[in-house]
């Protein structure tokens, strides 16, 4: 049983395994490119080079907070040669010395494919660099995360309706295609964004206690509880014009689960208890929402819901956002289905997404749990998602959240 002792330390090992045997292993491995620095754009499931492929700023930093964490906890001389690896692509190449902030992708060759300062890649950056400070210690990689924030807010503020517009052109000036990804909508906000905005602050504050930070902070907190949470349903708005009216009837579970546990995060770092119990309530009713919609019999989560059904495709990231959640939801609330699902989940991964013969996850199954063709690393196909589920659950399990979140 989870919730025994034993069954929280034979868990905890079976994810320290998986991270210290498969994950960073993995992506040590086989990702660096140490012919043009950086990482490779993609591989096949069957790891495959495609050095054509762009290669995006938020593969390289999400794959530099990983490596920090990891180094900063481990204290496993290896990580942070990736780490730096990382660190120095990002800040090197990907950097714009000229306007400032990171460009979206780039060549093979370190040549800007595309140059614009998308918000979410910028909150990614910070992510990492922050995360980097906290690892090494050197100063330099703090200043660029103070410096992202300082151009995150001057450019993309909406002072008039709170939160922060998507993307700006290379040099900060408006765009009329603002899209994250060729599947989402052109909107002026989006929840993911955001999200993951609020999420990058919450690490900086963690280095830097600044109340302008803190300021923003309280500030896209309050636009998800009253905006992109639909106190209705308890799923998450996706995406918004500029007033914040909804501009499309989907829900993303996986989203929803990751936002539960990142949105309790965010408030602890601030010291305002009115504004943590808020998000403790409100990371339950989204947990429990995801647990009674979007699950499948066999444990794992479904990707998404439209109007016209399910999306049963089932995603690596929304799997490891789903341990995470259920068992964050479980420890705020005691209500022990949660713990199982968070267990349940785990077991399905462990079944159907590790990949046993080329080494981390596959990173997309169908409703069967057949692995579908999908890039085994891409501009989206990182190891955050499934690095941090382990990093989050040892800390969980031994009850050592220190580990994870001291300053």
């Amino acid at each position: 049983m989870i919730l025994t002792d034993a069954g929280k330390q034979a868990l905890a090992q079976r994810i320290k395994q998986e991270l210290l045997g498969n994950i960073l292993p993995f992506w040590m491995q086989h990702t660096l490119d140490h012919e043009h620095g950086g990482f490779y754009g993609a591989l096949t499931p069957g790891l495959q080079i495609l050095n054509d492929a762009p290669r995006s700023a938020v593969l390289c930093a999400r794959i530099l907070w990983t490596f920090s964490s990891a180094y900063r906890i481990f204290q496993d001389d290896r990580y942070l040669a990736v780490a730096r690896h990382a660190y120095d692509y990002l800040t090197q190449r990907f950097w714009d010395s000229k306007y400032g902030g990171v460009y979206w992708s780039l060549d093979c060759n370190g040549q800007a494919v595309n140059d614009r300062k998308h918000v979410y890649a910028q909150a990614f950056a910070i992510y990492g660099l922050s995360e980097f400070y906290r690892a090494t210690a050197e100063t330099e990689s703090l200043k660029l995360a103070q410096e992202l924030f300082g151009l995150i807010e001057t450019h993309t503020f909406d002072s008039a309706n709170l939160g922060n517009l998507e993307c700006r052109s290379r040099e900060w000036q408006a765009l009329d295609d603002m899209r994250l990804s060729a599947q989402d909508l052109n909107c002026a906000k989006s929840m993911n964004t955001l999200l993951h905005l609020m999420e990058a602050y919450t690490n900086l504050l963690r280095v830097w206690q600044d109340e302008q930070v803190s300021a923003k902070q309280s500030s896209l907190i309050e636009v998800f509880l009253k905006h992109v949470i639909d106190p209705q349903t308890w799923h998450l708005k996706l995406f918004f014009d500029e007033m914040w009216q909804t501009l499309l009837d989907e829900t993303s579970f996986g989203h929803d689960i990751e936002a539960s546990w990142l949105l309790v995060e965010a408030a602890q770092g601030l010291g305002q208890p009115d504004i943590l119990a808020q998000t403790r309530a409100a990371a339950v009713e989204l947990a429990q929402a995801v647990y009674t919609k979007g699950r499948d019999a066999d444990g794992s989560v479904l990707y998404a819901a439209t109007p016209h059904g399910l999306k049963g495709d089932k995603h690596w990231w929304v799997q490891a956002e789903a341990v995470v959640g259920f068992y964050n939801a479980y420890q705020l609330s005691g209500q022990e289905h949660l713990a199982q699902a968070a267990l349940q989940c785990w077991n399905y991964i462990e079944d159907k997404f590790v990949d046993r013969e080329h080494g981390d996850w596959f990173k997309v199954l169908n409703r069967l749990g057949v692995p579908l063709e999908h890039f085994k690393v891409g501009p989206w196909e990182c190891p955050y998602h499934h690095s941090r589920l382990c990093f989050e659950m040892l800390a969980r399990l031994e009850e050592k959240l220190d580990g994870i979140r001291s300053l």
